[in-house]
């Protein structure tokens, strides 16, 4: 072989192996931009209902004015679940369980919440309330919804990493593994209803 035609080879070799690292490098970070923005997605939905809450529970106070401890759990729950902020990019196992462990505490006291509604028929009846309860019902379908959707992207993302020869570029460039939503601990417990 001559020397030109050997050039040439390894040239082509090497434009072909850095096309293939640009490319993967550049698919990699569209995934993790999607996980991101999956997060983006569901943190949303849980500010929508943060936001829904004040209301739901001036509406209650008008008609359930003792009823201050379940109003008042209410408030602290939103209060401590807003404050938790988890970066999207540093999204830990141990960082989600805290802010699905915070944002369960308002599931609760929702829970809470609207189980006193059911002792007044007034506040059953005001158009005020059921809009905020329909709406608040429409804001948990979607806060499922977006959960889905990040742990399906979490997982795309997570098996692309993990994959040869993508692996080699993702350890090269510090791609990590994206945690995921999981059922809350006691979850496979049915609750306990009393009449």
């Amino acid at each position: 072989m001559k020397k030109g035609t050997i050039t040439i080879i390894i040239v082509a070799i090497v434009a072909i192996i850095a096309f293939w690292a640009i490319s993967g490098y550049n698919s990699l970070v569209s995934m993790d931009e999607n996980v991101s923005n999956q997060w983006a997605n569901v943190e949303t939905q849980y500010q929508r209902r943060a936001d829904l809450i004040p209301n739901l529970v001036n509406t209650v106070k008008g008609y359930a004015a003792h009823e201050k401890e379940t109003l008042e759990g209410v408030i602290a729950a939103r209060s401590q679940a807003t404050q938790i902020k988890v970066d999207p990019t540093d999204l830990t196992p141990e960082k989600l369980a805290e802010y699905q462990q915070a944002q369960g505490a308002v599931t609760s006291a929702l829970g809470k919440l609207l189980a006193v509604s059911e002792r007044y028929p007034d506040l059953k009846a005001n158009q005020n309330f059921l809009e905020l309860q329909a709406q608040l019902e429409g804001t948990e379908n979607r806060i499922n919804v977006a959960r889905t959707n990040f742990n399906n992207t979490a997982k795309e993302f997570n098996t692309a990493i993990r994959r040869f020869p993508k692996n080699i570029l993702a350890g090269l460039f510090g791609f990590e593994k994206r945690a995921y939503f999981e059922a809350a601990e006691g979850a496979e417990q049915a609750p306990k209803v009393e009449f």
